[in-house]
């Protein structure tokens, strides 16, 4: 901490502003943090006075949304009550630059696509410079070289990095800008490949030729976790296959166009419509293959006709009968999205071998035509297609169904098909504190629900390449059984350019030599190791190892709900195979942005709301108040009014405390705006009504300290601003005209001390307010901060409040005091609202009736009450009769006589 708040608080005073507002103080403030180093991780000292956090690394693929706002608001809460509390924090951003969102981006605003066989060009210049947002069919963009296109995607998101920089700071993100890093850089780049050369040398990496889904697309395998099942529509074929005799038995599908991959009819055991036919064989329509009809428990009985044909390969079911019983390989989709080109010989008859040459290199779509004419041709199909919806498996990014394609592939062990290890990750996550708690369930749910390990491996271009090449054998064909892997101290490597140690590049794709591994890492395997980038594991050097000792695990992973299975659940599986450890000891889940219409924002659905256009509207102090006050795992409705408040707040600020400050500042010593300085010790707070203020102060200090350290930030903003409030509306209400130390309306002086008891309170009050919306309203707090803390340094590095301050200046007296006075004031002020007259206007006598616990408190502080509700004469307190305020706990004017109102002053 910069200073001890457990003794007098000495000000600074600076000349006050003649006029106060929020515009402006983001430039303002912005450049002294930069100058100050305001926000820079020290490093200087041990782990248990470090807090770390693993800041969300965007997306670079052209803008942020409001959502990003929503989300790294509540970080940057937690992450500023940390730096005041005392730690030293730990707040890096990262930029993630690879993966299918940058590569799209990039073909669409530079119109060009990727052909792997074309050389690089290094005087190639792109047909566009941005598109505005069109996007160009593939068979427009011109072709390039991958060196090429990787060239022109990390020109792209250098300069959106760039934006979401400039926007990061305006917000007010105390982000340590001297630890960003980027995904696809040398630094990830090399933790990437060790973390993948290690999990590969223990077994946890392994690669194989199987059934994947696969985005015809994007010419590329997805991982489950990519996965989204939307409703499709499609229509239901009834085919007729027949036994030897001809006899039909009858299945309904929506892929006819897979009638030439069937491998066998599959039903469920207990169906008994079916278990008389269980290891008899049919023949396949139109190609007259023989296939077997097989038991399976995955089969539905009360779908379609309760029996289906198993077609390598339809969907996932098909590859679970495929596994499970051990059927033959039949693939005829390519990843191209059309049917093979070569009759497969598991068609012997010579008309389905003619019927297969015609729809060889179609579509599916245009092959399922084929096929549905010659049903209908031959008698196979019964009645007419009918429409139906169906769930189907797309790529979250994606537009067309997913296929199911063998290929070779690299995958990381999950838990998928490890007991032990699935019950291992299950603990993880049991360790792990879940803010809001709900969301365990959601990492529980998905860790038990695998069904295979992680697909890691990524057909595309712009991405962390494996390290990896392998032997070419005599034949030409690569030795996939025995990959050359570098050694740790050369990486980062691209195995496309690099040569492996004991060859030359004459001998690349040659017999006797090698090749290189054409694929790269998905973006997630990269993602799941930012712990591990940013707190500078195993990288070389004396200051890298005292920063990953300080850092590592991390306190922090802040993100949103719907990355639990990916972001979040790959993460821990890293850390675990790696570290042996959880990779920090907190998640924080953000919930969702809605529009007006309580739909979910998001840019495919084109209601995003670009940040700037509030930030610059209301003011980024406002537009935090609006994230903040949303609690985590929650949405959260898109809502301008709650920026207007938050503005409103900001405001209230800036004018409370100036108010506060120029008092005492008018006399003979001073002139309104001069410095001064003042020491605000709790010992002067000595009258009832200032006493009760600091028993409010600490309890409400107390409050939000607990919700903070709970990280329930939106809890804490509303125990701060609830009292602030109160403390501006009644408090200083009260309190002003005695804070002032003039004669009262019957002309008794003050005395010193308790003029000076009133400053001590508002200072202290709305010193501890600067510090308390500190991690919410960073640039407000830090301009009243600095009128009333000249060349103190920012109130981002100031303590945050002691609870025991304001008990100390409190005493015994109680909170309560001040809501009884405040409820007094607002009845003698509703009496003038009643009888319309102005507040200027003399009550020359009122009796108030209190409940019988408030009667004490009244009175205690009556003469702050009279002078603020500008009572002349007599104002008595009495206990309430039944009716009179008991029942509600309220106070009642029950005799009063009001005086006359001033006269209006005549209008120049």
């Amino acid at each position: 901490m910069t200073e001890s708040h457990n003794t007098i608080i000495n000000a600074h005073l600076t000349p006050l502003p003649d006029r106060v507002g929020v515009d402006g103080l983001e430039d303002k403030w912005r450049g002294v943090w930069d100058g100050n180093g305001t926000y820079k991780f020290q490093g200087t000292r041990d782990r248990k006075a470090v807090y770390s956090i693993d800041t969300p690394p965007p997306t670079v693929s052209g803008s942020l949304h409001v959502g990003h706002v929503f989300s790294y608001t509540h970080t940057d809460v937690i992450a500023r009550f940390k730096r005041m509390r005392g730690y030293d924090v730990f707040y890096p951003m990262g930029w993630d630059d690879n993966g299918l969102p940058t590569e799209r981006r990039v073909q669409n605003y530079y119109g060009v696509r990727v052909d792997t066989s074309l050389k690089y060009d290094p005087d190639f210049k792109p047909p566009f410079e941005g598109t505005d947002g069109k996007k160009i069919d593939a068979k427009d963009q011109v072709p390039i070289s991958r060196q090429n296109f990787i060239e022109l995607c990390e020109k792209l998101t250098a300069q959106d990095e760039k934006l979401f920089e400039a926007l990061w700071r305006k917000l007010g993100l105390s982000i340590d800008w001297s630890q960003t890093y980027h995904t696809i850089g040398e630094h990830p780049r090399r933790v990437a490949q060790k973390a993948f050369l290690r999990n590969l040398k223990r077994g946890e990496a392994y690669q194989k030729e199987a059934p994947g889904l696969w985005d015809v697309t994007f010419q590329t395998a997805v991982a489950q976790a990519e996965l989204e099942s939307r409703e499709y529509p499609g229509f239901y074929h009834k085919v007729a296959f027949r036994f030897e005799d001809g006899t039909p038995i009858y299945i309904e599908t929506t892929r006819p166009e897979l009638l030439a991959a069937c491998t066998s009819l599959i039903a469920n055991p207990e169906d008994e419509r079916y278990q008389p036919y269980f290891g008899q064989c049919v023949y396949s329509p139109l190609f007259k293959v023989k296939v077997p009809i097989l038991a399976h428990k995955a089969a539905e009985m009360d779908k379609g006709a309760g029996i289906a044909m198993c077609c390598t390969f339809g969907d996932v079911t098909d590859v679970e009968w495929w596994r499970d019983l051990n059927l033959p390989l039949r693939s005829i989709i390519q990843r191209n999205g059309r049917i093979i080109m070569d009759t497969p010989d598991w068609i012997a008859d010579e008309a389905g071998r003619e019927l297969f040459q015609r729809i060889a290199g179609k579509t599916t779509f245009s092959a399922r035509k084929a096929i549905v004419d010659a049903l209908r041709e031959s008698g196979d199909l019964d009645g007419e297609p009918t429409p139906t919806k169906r769930m189907t498996n797309f790529y979250e990014k994606g537009d067309k169904p997913l296929e199911i394609v063998t290929s070779r592939q690299w995958y990381l062990k999950n838990g998928g098909t490890d007991q032990q290890l699935n019950a291992e990750l299950i603990e993880r996550g049991r360790e792990l504190n879940f803010h809001p708690d709900f969301m365990r369930v959601r990492y529980e749910n998905w860790v038990n629900g695998l069904n295979g390990d992680w697909l890691i491996s990524r057909q595309r271009f712009f991405g962390v390449p494996f390290p990896l090449w392998y032997p070419v054998k005599a034949d030409g064909t690569a030795d996939y059984e025995h990959p050359i892997t570098p050694s740790e101290d050369v990486l980062p490597i691209d195995p496309t350019t690099d040569v492996p140690e004991g060859y030359d590049e004459s001998q690349r794709d040659v017999p006797g030599g090698f090749t290189a591994e054409p694929d790269i890492m998905d973006t997630w395997a990269t993602s799941s190791l930012t712990p591990q980038i940013v707190t500078r594991w195993e990288e070389p050097g004396e200051e890298n190892q005292a920063i990953f000792n300080a850092t590592f695990p991390m306190d922090l992973r802040p993100q949103g709900q719907d990355i639990i299975r990916t972001w979040l659940f790959s993460t821990v599986d890293r850390a675990h195979l790696e570290n042996k450890c959880l990779p920090w000891a907190h998640a924080a889940l953000s919930g969702w942005i809605l529009d007006p219409d309580h739909k979910k924002m998001s840019k495919s659905k084109g209601n995003v709301v670009v940040p700037n256009e509030p930030i610059d509207k209301y003011g980024a102090d406002a537009v935090r108040y609006w994230a903040a006050a949303a609690r985590l795992g929650l949405d959260a409705t898109y809502d301008e009014g709650q920026m207007k408040i938050g503005r409103r707040l900001a405001i209230k600020l800036l004018n409370a405390t100036k108010f506060a400050l120029a008092i005492g500042r008018e006399d003979e010593n001073h002139h309104v705006g001069a410095a001064a300085t003042a020491a605000w010790n709790p010992a002067d707070v000595t009258e009832p009504l200032d006493r009760a203020a600091m028993a409010a102060m600490a309890r409400v200090v107390r409050e939000a300290t607990e919700s903070l350290e709970a990280y329930e930030h939106s809890k804490a903003l509303e125990a701060i601003e609830t009292f602030f409030w109160q403390f501006c509306d009644d408090y200083i209400e009260l309190v002003k005209n005695r804070a002032y130390g003039t004669a009262d309306s019957t002309g008794v002086t003050p005395s010193e001390a308790a003029v000076l008891s009133a400053r001590t309170t508002l200072g202290l009050g709305l010193d501890a307010f600067a510090r308390l919306l500190a991690p919410y309203l960073p640039y407000a707090t830090e301009e009243v901060f600095s009128w009333m803390h000249e060349g103190e340094g920012s109130v981002h590095r100031a303590a945050w409040p002691d609870a025991a301050v304001y008990e100390a200046a409190a005493g015994s007296v109680s909170a309560d005091v001040l809501d009884w006075a405040g409820k007094a004031l607002a009845e003698l002020r509703g009496l003038k609202s009643q009888a319309k007259v102005s507040m200027k206007t003399p009550i020359l006598s009122a009796t108030l009736a209190a409940p019988t616990d408030a009667v004490e408190a009244i009175i205690s502080t009556l003469s702050d009450i009279a002078e603020a509700g500008r009572v002349t004469g007599p104002l008595t307190v009495v206990e309430a009769a039944a009716g009179e305020g008991e029942a509600d706990a309220t106070v009642a004017v029950t005799a009063s006589e009001l005086g006359e109102p001033p006269a209006k002053k005549p209008k120049a």
